[in-house]
């Protein structure tokens, strides 16, 4: 599937087969993470992945709407140095990155807010992220086992966009 057919397609993900995923797949998403642009090319980010049952319940458990990831058969938790200036956009910048490519692999995924939520030290405890990163995002990831395959509606581009002058 080329890049423009997985952004159209995308949407998130909350039911998934109970297959393993690949760990090839998982590499191929983080690093299409790892590829994404960042501020004066920092890449401040640290991506921890965790396919552990009783992590993902954890994760589930601790987090307030990601009751799904108990059935999730994988999760990328990203994180970023807390002294990167820009640390919130480089990690969403690599979050969209790897929701396009696990599209693309076929995959179903979920974004998941990870910056600001009262829990997120305990998230990277839990994990073993080290105390100079800051979570910004994790992501279910897995086969979809979700019927309707289509992306939500997204509003026209004649409603959003505005040439200068107009």
């Amino acid at each position: 599937m080329d890049a423009l057919e997985a952004i159209r397609t995308r949407r998130s993900v909350r039911k998934y087969k109970t297959d393993a995923v690949p760990k090839e797949l998982i590499e191929t998403i983080v690093d299409a993470g790892r590829l994404a642009a960042s501020a004066r090319n920092e890449q401040p980010w640290l991506f921890v992945v965790t396919t552990d049952r009783a992590v993902l319940t954890a994760l589930a458990d601790i987090s307030d709407y990601a009751t799904f990831l108990r059935d999730a058969p994988a999760c990328i938790l990203v994180f970023c140095l807390k002294a990167a200036k820009y640390f919130l956009e480089d990690g969403a910048a690599a979050t969209q990155n790897m929701l396009v490519a696990a599209r693309a692999l076929g995959l179903g995924a979920c974004w998941i807010a990870g910056d600001k939520k009262p829990y997120t030290d305990r998230i990277r405890s839990l994990v073993g992220a080290p105390e100079t990163y800051r979570l910004i995002s994790y992501i279910a990831v897995g086969f979809s086992a979700e019927l309707d395959a289509h992306a939500p509606h997204k509003k026209p581009l004649d409603e959003v966009l505005r040439w200068e002058g107009r």
